[in-house]
């Protein structure tokens, strides 16, 4: 794998918040957790080989995937949504209330959110929040017990309650908005 588009937390100082900052910003707001080290997963299809392995979905767990998109008005947005979730995004716009949605650069990724391709997670929005970018998370997940995100690199995973997830929203002045796709 390329050293520059590497998202684990082999570089995770390189980025403007590191994994194990936030993971200390967790403890700090008192937001509960369990954690996993693993291999690097880039994407779903990554995870759901290993998953079952230390993450179980018998205990409620969420999980999910993100995409960071763009609309032709240059909004930024990250979707969370359940990691089998058919996703139109030709049809997505009108959802969200958007212009026409296409997916953002890798650049604009790091730019925006502080992550590389890989590492995409809604604690990204730690970074997000101070560059304008707007969170949507699908609804079916407030049913979840846990989320299961990425802490900023891909090596890694926690385990996160819906109430967790909100309180480290609150935290952050991320304005989260439900919708259902």
């Amino acid at each position: 794998m390329n050293d520059l588009v590497d998202a684990s937390s082999k570089f995770q100082d390189s980025l403007p918040i590191s994994s194990d900052a936030i993971i200390l910003k967790l403890d700090d707001w008192g937001i509960a957790y369990t954690r996993s080290d693993h291999a690097p997963l880039r994407t779903v299809e990554e995870s759901k080989k290993v998953q079952d392995q230390f993450l179980s979905s018998e205990d409620g767990g969420g999980h999910i995937k993100n995409l960071y998109l763009r609309d032709h008005k240059k909004l930024n947005i990250l979707l969370v949504a359940e990691q089998d979730k058919q996703i139109d995004l030709k049809t997505l716009n009108k959802k969200l209330g958007t212009g026409r949605l296409s997916f953002g650069s890798a650049d604009r990724l790091m730019e925006n959110l502080g992550v590389r391709p890989g590492a995409v997670t809604p604690l990204s929005m730690i970074n997000g929040v101070k560059n304008g970018v707007h969170l949507f998370v699908d609804s079916e997940l407030k049913s979840c017990k846990q989320i299961y995100v990425h802490p900023l690199v891909n090596d890694r995973t926690l385990g996160i309650s819906v109430e967790g997830m909100q309180t480290f929203f609150d935290n952050t002045n991320v304005e989260l908005v439900w919708v259902d796709l």
